[in-house]
């Protein structure tokens, strides 16, 4: 067992033997703030893993993660229930969460 602090918050991890191997049950969630945020992260995580959707990416290790940026949050809150159904499908298409892009498909009439 080891515990461990990453940005204030603190982890226990445990060693479970060769037969527990990493799923997307268990993933670490980063909110950005900006798309440069979102590119940092998108990029270091998933050098030598591999991108998934909406988001998600494995890295090299095989750990799951969502770099989510928090307008997404806002945008899918919205109580313009078509305003925030036009964000879901844009994010469906997407790997990496492209800010820009969410706000275009917000905006649209």
């Amino acid at each position: 067992m080891v515990s461990f602090e990453l940005d204030g918050q603190k982890f226990v991890a445990l060693n479970g033997g060769p037969e527990f191997t990493f799923n997307e049950a268990v993933s670490f969630q980063v909110s950005c703030e900006t798309q440069e945020e979102v590119d940092a992260f998108w990029s270091t995580l998933s050098e030598g893993g591999e991108e998934g959707p909406c988001g998600w990416l494995k890295d090299k290790f095989g750990l799951s993660w969502q770099i989510v940026p928090v307008v997404l949050h806002e945008l899918l809150g919205d109580p313009d229930r078509e305003q925030s159904q036009r964000v879901m499908r844009a994010m469906l298409n997407m790997k990496k969460i492209e800010i820009d892009a969410l706000e275009r498909a917000a905006a649209q009439a």
